[in-house]
């Protein structure tokens, strides 16, 4: 099953939704402004944002006879827990290796004797 960060992830893989993602860090934008910038269609913009705004990454309000697209704070902190959670397992493993792996060398000391 998935969790609310690998479904972000998954989101973010495509290089389409990953281009929207960054864009929307300078602040709100429309569908229309998103498209200019990028290779592909508005109607696909709109797809992309869907799905970005399905797991939580965006949120839209109504400006007029346009929709306005911004990062979802909540959203972009729960994916940071998620890979900080990710980091933290993969730290602690590593700490263990090591420590495993760790050759009793001799000390200094015990050679001369």
């Amino acid at each position: 099953m998935a969790t609310y960060g690998s479904d972000q992830l998954a989101a973010l893989a495509d290089p389409s939704r990953r281009a929207i993602f960054e864009a929307l860090r300078d602040g709100p934008r429309a569908v229309g402004e998103l498209a200019a910038d990028l290779p592909i269609s508005r109607p696909a913009v709109s797809q992309h944002l869907k799905v970005l705004k399905e797991v939580g990454l965006v949120t839209d309000r109504a400006v007029g006879t346009k929709r306005l697209y911004r990062l979802e704070p909540a959203g972009i902190a729960a994916l940071r827990a998620y890979l900080d959670g990710m980091w933290s397992d993969a730290l602690k493993a590593f700490a263990e290796l090591a420590e495993a792996t760790e050759s009793p060398e001799a000390s200094p000391e015990e050679e001369q004797s």
